[in-house]
């Protein structure tokens, strides 16, 4: 585990000429809130993955919006800076824009089974 960025799994390898949602949204469970000990894809902090064709040939620009689980997260800073790493990591993506939204609010509901189960929420 890498423990200045809270990452544990490899970044997953699209085929050549491909970039899709899943493979960013798998990218992204390397990021663990460091409170929760959850990834931020199965808390459910992840709205919206834009991937575009970037200006460099085969590259892809992604653009995220993601919320916190409370507008004053101490985690938030952290979390940002290791999904836009992980992001940037992946070697089709040529520029990342993360955008951080609290609309709507972030609530339990939108987290997986498997987050729910990792805390305990039945």
């Amino acid at each position: 585990m890498d423990a200045e960025n809270n990452t544990s799994r490899e970044v997953p390898v699209p085929a050549a000429g491909e970039l899709t949602e899943q493979h960013v949204r798998e990218a992204l469970k390397q990021v663990i809130d460091p409170e929760l000990f959850v990834n931020i894809v199965d808390l459910g902090l992840i709205y919206v993955v834009d991937i575009k064709p970037g200006e460099m040939d085969g590259k892809y620009d992604v653009a995220v919006e993601m919320t916190l689980t409370s507008p004053m997260c101490p985690a938030g800073p952290q979390l940002i800076g290791n999904s836009r790493s992980v992001l940037e990591g992946m070697e089709q993506v040529a520029q990342v824009d993360i955008k951080v939204v609290m609309y709507p609010p972030w609530t339990q509901d939108m987290m997986t089974e498997i987050a729910r189960d990792q805390l305990g929420i039945f």
